[in-house]
């Protein structure tokens, strides 16, 4: 077989992910020559994606939305009503809204991934003036991780729970089956637009993360809690993936870096897709202004929001479950532009220094602080066996 090669484009893409389909698309709309490269670029994305509304950029047509959530519900102590649409996209149609025309896809897997030349497994390459790798996150390890298992419900049987227009964002109420001597989890369970709900039992911040067998058995028992019973064939959905991937550096001759393999996971919430689509353009106009596309993407202050969010993943990682509710319990009660800051915002760091240091003022009783802070309890959960269930969870 003889080797190929696509020579001098302005951008290539190694990943048609969301991201890096955006990416690719939005070149395009900039004039610029595009190659994507990807093992398979016309499978439609098996993940869930989901956002904030005003997180979207203005150039996603209201046809990447499936469904919208105008008050999504929180439960800490009481529920919390949240005053800002949250949506769930439409896989297709966020595809659709993202045409390649113009672009050369290749459908192969990067051996290797450069500053300017992208190496396939059958030997082509590509070489190109700029080189952003959007393959993702690499593999977990003992990282600190979001771990969920969704079960996707039909929209009737899943009304004593979600209601058509609404959405649990955190459901922290006790019904998980889980006892104060284990690592806690919440429930997020919101309406897909295609007439099928998902509920989905979520750890964040546990080294390595939780196991699948027990975030499904946290699951079931939450619907059984709300006389839900399934028929075992409902189709599920699995997730766990690093919250710790760093931004890059600047000013080092590599391939760019962009979504969530690029900093842009968001380390408190797992959340990325919504504000890699708003910073494609960032990336786009730095290239065709002659700028390094990661010194525009992460100046100071964005780094200084992504280390302060750090922290907040790290308190998180070691909170018990009464602990974990007495915080979000305190961040959902901030002001809007706090919530916006820690949520979402990329450079906000006035805002999110601010609700960070009033969440934990505000998280009671006063020597829970010191496990939120890091001063005790450091590495609570570290090691837990979730096959050996512990003594208090035995008994009951």
């Amino acid at each position: 077989m003889g080797v190929s090669a696509v020579r001098d484009v302005d951008v290539c893409v190694v990943g048609l992910g969301p991201t890096g389909r955006a990416l690719a698309h939005r070149a395009l709309r900039a004039g610029l020559s595009v190659t994507a490269v990807d093992p398979r670029p016309d499978r439609l994305w098996p993940p869930t994606y989901s956002c904030w509304v005003d997180e979207l950029p203005d150039w996603l047509p209201a046809s990447a939305i499936a469904s919208t959530i105008p008050q999504p519900t929180v439960w800490t102590k009481t529920a919390l009503r949240i005053d800002r649409p949250y949506c769930v996209l439409s896989k297709t149609g966020l595809r659709e809204a993202l045409p390649l025309d113009g672009a050369t896809v290749l459908a192969g897997r990067a051996t290797q991934v450069d500053a300017h030349v992208v190496t396939l497994a059958d030997g082509t390459t590509v070489t190109a003036a700029t080189v952003f790798d959007t393959r993702g996150l690499p593999t977990l390890g003992r990282r600190r991780a979001a771990s969920a298992h969704g079960i996707f419900v039909a929209a009737e049987t899943a009304a004593p729970m979600v209601e058509e227009g609404e959405g649990l964002l955190l459901d922290w109420r006790p019904e998980n089956g889980a006892g104060p001597d284990e690592p806690p989890s919440f429930l997020y369970s919101v309406p897909l637009g295609d007439g099928t709900v998902i509920f989905e039992e979520t750890s964040l911040g546990l080294r390595g993360g939780m196991p699948q067998h027990e975030l499904r058995k946290r699951t079931l028992n939450r619907l059984a809690a709300h006389g839900i019973r399934l028929t075992g064939t409902e189709p599920t959905e699995a997730a766990h993936y690093p919250l710790d991937q760093r931004p890059p550096k600047k000013g080092v001759a590599q391939a760019v870096p962009f979504g969530s393999r690029g900093g842009m996971m968001h380390p408190c919430t797992g959340y990325s897709v919504a504000d890699s689509l708003a910073l494609v353009d960032t990336a786009i106009t730095a290239l065709q202004q002659g700028r390094d596309p990661i010194a525009e993407l992460w100046p100071r202050r964005a780094r200084l929001v992504y280390w302060m969010r750090m922290r907040g993943l790290w308190g998180l990682g070691r909170l018990t479950t009464e602990q974990s509710i007495a915080m979000f319990d305190a961040f959902f009660n901030a002001s809007p532009r706090g919530q916006r800051a820690l949520l979402s915002a990329h450079d906000d760091y006035t805002a999110l220094g601010a609700v960070l240091f009033n969440t934990v003022a505000h998280t009671w009783p006063f020597h829970w602080r010191y496990d939120l802070v890091g001063w005790t309890n450091r590495n609570r959960w570290l090691d837990y066996d979730f096959d050996q269930a512990p003594v208090s969870a035995a008994r009951r």
